[in-house]
């Protein structure tokens, strides 16, 4: 899961993977009688065939039917995109195994055909790597609101406003992205949440013929595999919930917390930096800090220049640029480089270009879904303040203890005040009582999703069991620690778990 204005765990998952380690228990089989539990009401989307065809590169894709709302099966249904990259050996394989790459708002399809060979050899060599595009992603009924123009304008939008009109804009703007979706898409809006996206995904895991749930989730990923535990407990087998959301948080203080996981990864970043030669930030991490908070404000009252288009470079859009670097630790030198354009030259075209992957901006200004289905899914799924007034308490607790991030990250989601669809439903923890084990695992420097998130839905999963990596970046298995992918494609397979507290370095 992330902040309004923030991506899911796919932005850095093209980059190589080390092949995991073989586990010792191969496992039960989970294909025998997956319709027998349909729920009243729903034989028909349980007990649904799967076309699959050839879509290229090994892959097959289909579409499932499943229903817009579960409480009228009988009414309007929703088609649902997958992909999957079958198993290099039927002949000792257990099943599928489900995905998610966070967001909300990243393509499970995209997901698995980019990086479906980069999981571990095992998981490769047993399960079909499976994906989908949840409902109101990607070519699942996509929720399609804001054109690229529009979305350009709202991303370089202020979002620290330093006096009153820069708030009512920062207003307008998010009441303009709220009032968009409904009118484009307000039919589906009260039905995109992560409740009914967990219910879609026991109707697929009967459909690809899968007594039980195997599920590997990324960031918002957590949230989701989380709310399918609670759901179906008895339908899980083995999950495993890489850079874990906190499902008992408000909405807006998820934001907060984010704020301070950036800020935290930030001054990993810094600290890094002021070691090496190629640092423009010096060799002092506190001036080094000073220096980027100058650039922002910089960005701020003249936005930087970019030889790619016209458009200038905020300072919201620096911020953007900065945080997606932060995600993986591989992109740390880029950061570097971009940091010196934008510091000697006033250049902001490569903060620009991170800032648009961050978001999924095409270089011809087409974007894909991913911040209008990301903004309905977080919009719909917690209740949110009623009020500028009453969120700003929130965004003014996230600028003290995140400077660099608070403000952006929590503004990010102030369109939620003016949503059309709305929950009641207030967060609660989620125990899944009754399930069997579920890996979760946090990375300590993460900066999307904070660790003590990690800690938190351990803790509140009666069978959840840690695993940690001493590390930096967002989520640990694709990264490519190799205890992390030993002890994660272990658990996948067999569906026994590494002993709780489990630390990797």
């Amino acid at each position: 899961m992330r902040a309004t204005r923030f991506t899911s765990a796919a932005v850095m998952l093209t980059l190589a993977l080390a092949t995991g380690c073989n586990g010792d228990d191969p496992g039960q089989p989970t294909s025998t009688s997956p319709q027998a539990s349909a729920p009243a009401g729903l034989d028909a989307f349980y007990g649904q065939k799967l076309d699959w065809t050839d879509c290229g590169g090994g892959f097959q894709c289909t579409t499932a039917s499943v229903p817009l709302d579960y409480a009228k099966p009988g009414g309007q249904k929703l088609s649902l995109s997958l992909i999957r990259l079958p198993a290099e050996d039927q002949s000792s394989r257990i099943g599928s195994l489900f995905t998610n790459p966070g967001g909300p708002g990243g393509s499970g399809v995209e997901f698995v055909r980019s990086t479906g060979r980069i999981f571990g050899a095992d998981l490769r060599k047993r399960f079909d790597i499976v994906g989908f595009d949840p409902r109101g992603v990607g070519k699942s009924a996509p929720v399609r609101c804001m054109t690229g123009p529009e979305l350009d304008r709202f991303f370089a939008t202020d979002t620290s406003p330093d006096d009153q009109a820069e708030l009512d804009r920062l207003s307008t703007e998010s009441r303009a992205f709220a009032d968009n979706c409904k009118a484009k898409a307000a039919e589906h809006l009260p039905y995109v949440g992560t409740v009914n996206a967990a219910r879609d995904m026991d109707v697929l895991r009967a459909a690809v013929g899968d007594k039980k749930m195997t599920y590997y989730g990324a960031s918002y990923g957590t949230y989701l595999g989380a709310f399918y535990a609670e759901q179906f407990p008895q339908n899980v087998r083995a999950l495993a919930l890489d850079g874990a959301v906190d499902p008992k948080e408000s909405a807006t203080q998820t934001l907060v917390e984010q704020s301070k996981g950036f800020e935290t990864a930030f001054r990993a970043f810094v600290g890094d930096c002021v070691q090496r030669p190629d640092c423009p930030l010096g060799t002092d991490t506190k001036a080094a800090i000073e220096k980027v908070a100058a650039l922002q404000k910089q960005a701020d009252q003249k936005p930087l220049t970019n030889s790619r288009d016209a458009r200038p470079v905020t300072e919201t859009l620096v911020t953007m640029g900065i945080a997606l670097a932060l995600y993986l630790k591989e992109l740390w030198p880029t950061l570097r480089q971009a940091l010196t354009q934008a510091i000697q030259r006033g250049d902001g075209t490569s903060l620009l270009l991170l800032a648009d992957q961050l978001v999924e901006r095409d270089q011809n200004g087409t974007y894909s879904n991913q911040t209008d289905a990301n903004m309905a899914v977080n919009c719909v799924d917690k209740p949110n303040p009623p009020d500028v007034t009453t969120y700003k308490k929130s965004v003014d607790e996230a600028a003290k203890a995140s400077p660099q991030f608070g403000s952006f990250v929590v503004w990010g989601g102030l369109p939620c005040v003016y949503w059309p669809a709305k929950t009641k439903e207030e967060p609660k923890p989620v125990t899944a009582k009754g399930s069997a084990p579920i890996l979760v695992i946090g990375t300590l420097r993460d900066p999307a999703t904070p660790y003590k998130w990690a800690q938190s839905l351990a803790s509140q999963l009666d069978s959840g069991v840690l695993l940690s990596l001493d590390g930096d970046g967002h989520t640990a298995y694709l990264q490519g620690n190799p205890c992390i992918i030993r002890a994660t494609d272990d658990y996948l397979v067999s569906a026994k778990p590494p002993k709780d507290g489990t630390l990797c370095r």
